[in-house]
């Protein structure tokens, strides 16, 4: 005799006995996080951040909150300098020196179109 694709309830005694884990709809999410519910769909749809599918709606779990925060967690991008002992600035890079005997190079002037009514008002008026 085959074996079902999916184990009946009684086969796992441990799991029966504790409780499925709590699903949050994107609404729930978008509230937790304090953004919209948009933004949580157009996530989870691109595949942006972590969930569940059930049917056609999108589901969290607590711990897809919490991967979920992480994720855009943003951190510091260099730790805080500690004070300098010297007053004078050092230049972040060293500046070249243009040569003296360099040309610069001429600048073309730019001049505007005349207005559109002022080309047709030479041909005159229309007939």
């Amino acid at each position: 005799m085959p074996t079902p694709a999916i184990p009946p309830a009684s086969a796992n005694p441990a799991r029966s006995d504790s409780t499925p884990p709590r699903l949050y709809r994107p609404e729930e999410v978008a509230e937790a996080l304090g953004c919209s519910a948009w933004w949580v769909k157009d996530r989870a749809r691109r595949g942006l951040i972590p969930h569940a599918r059930i049917g056609r709606s999108y589901r969290f779990s607590d711990a897809h909150l919490a991967e979920i925060v992480r994720m855009n967690e943003e951190q510091p991008a260099r730790p805080p300098q500690s004070p300098r002992t010297s007053s004078a600035p050092t230049p972040s890079s060293p500046r070249v020196p243009r040569p003296q005997n360099e040309a610069a190079a001429p600048v073309a002037r730019l001049m505007a179109r005349p207005p559109r009514r002022v080309l047709k008002s030479q041909y005159g008026p229309a007939a």
